[in-house]
């Protein structure tokens, strides 16, 4: 992640596409991600409950996904991610100005996650802040953090999606179940002199349709008592066919309308990472998007859905990888709990 030396200007009609020259552009300078080291496989999940590797596989593309150890927890997780970020990004946490942490698995409800990675990371002189938006809380993330970055007000901060959704899976339940892992992956953001970095993000909302996958227990509408843990309330729950539905017609619009404010088209993405929920959401999304297969970055064969890890996971492993590369378009989709959604466009 060298800095661009020579950045040919990039000209777009539309204003929401562009960093205004009031702001700071704002650059990914560091990624990291962390799976815990249990690995949970198809063939595990046959032994407790009525499934097999063929149903889990031909019906959502995962073979395996990882489970947190006890002693590990959504900190821990988030924490193991910032650190890799920061040792690439070439960082120290007193340079940390600002700790975003989302994820639907804190640690406790209150203070918040971000509070605890602070105190673990040594970063002592960043704000720290929760962020909620289940599996799209990575791109809200970086669209807040971007603020903050183009306004001047920091100069570094740490965006991170973490999850130790093992502990709100319920078990016997086969249908949600087989889908879920831990995970978590984090990213820095500063101004990179000469690079665009971000480009646009746009985001949505659906609160008309939140029960469609939620966990009713433990807020304040339902707080914990014995009936509430009897009745098995403080497990998520999903309408599996209507979740899918209204995926894939978010993400395909979210991801159109942040290539129209770039005045691009898909062509122009040189690798596409969609939020690893489920494989044939992911096909429907990157064929009504027109996408080569090969534009497709995919990892949840080995992970599973890791929410709000997801995506931040996928980016690190990509560039990692060697399929990201510098000047390379990346379109990021995601959808989630809320309804949430988003896509953001950065030039790497």
């Amino acid at each position: 992640m060298s800095p661009t030396t020579a950045v040919k200007p990039i000209k777009f009609k539309n204003p929401r596409a562009q960093h205004d020259f009031k702001g700071r552009s704002c650059s990914i300078v560091g990624l990291g991600s962390y799976v815990p080291e249990r690995i949970l496989t198809n063939a595990d999940l046959e032994k407790t409950v009525d499934t097999s590797d063929e149903w889990i596989t031909t019906r959502t593309g995962i073979r395996e996904r990882r489970i947190a150890a006890e002693n590990e927890f959504t900190s821990d997780i988030a924490s193991k991610a910032a650190l890799r970020a920061m040792s690439q990004a070439g960082v120290t946490g007193n340079q940390i100005d600002l700790i975003i942490v989302a994820t639907i698995t804190p640690d406790m409800l209150f203070p918040s996650t971000a509070c605890l990675v602070q105190q673990k990371i040594g970063a002592r002189r960043a704000a720290a802040f929760d962020l909620e938006a289940a599996c799209s809380g990575f791109i809200y993330g970086l669209e807040i953090g971007q603020q903050f970055i183009m306004s001047r007000t920091y100069d570094t901060v740490l965006v991170i999606g973490a999850e130790k959704l093992s502990t709100i899976i319920d078990w016997s339940d086969r249908n949600t179940c087989v889908l879920f892992g831990d995970g978590g992956g984090a990213a820095v953001l500063q101004n990179r002199p000469n690079s665009h970095g971000l480009l646009t993000a746009c985001m949505g909302a659906d609160g008309g349709k939140a029960e469609l996958l939620c966990m009713p227990g433990g807020g304040s509408r339902c707080p914990a008592t014995t009936q509430s843990v009897a009745n098995r309330l403080h497990y998520l729950r999903m309408d599996g066919k209507e979740t899918f539905k209204h995926a894939v017609k978010a993400m395909l619009t979210a991801a159109q309308e942040a290539m129209r404010r770039c005045e691009i088209d898909i062509t122009k993405i040189k690798c596409i990472i969609p939020h690893q929920a489920n494989r044939r959401i992911i096909d429907a999304v990157g064929e009504r998007l027109g996408a080569r297969p090969e534009q497709l970055f995919v990892n949840l064969e080995k992970y599973g859905n890791t929410s709000a890890g997801s995506v931040a996971i996928a980016l690190d492993e990509a560039v990692q990888s060697g399929r990201i590369q510098q000047g390379d378009l990346l379109l990021l989709i995601v959808f989630g709990a809320g309804l949430t959604w988003g896509a953001a466009v950065i030039e790497w």
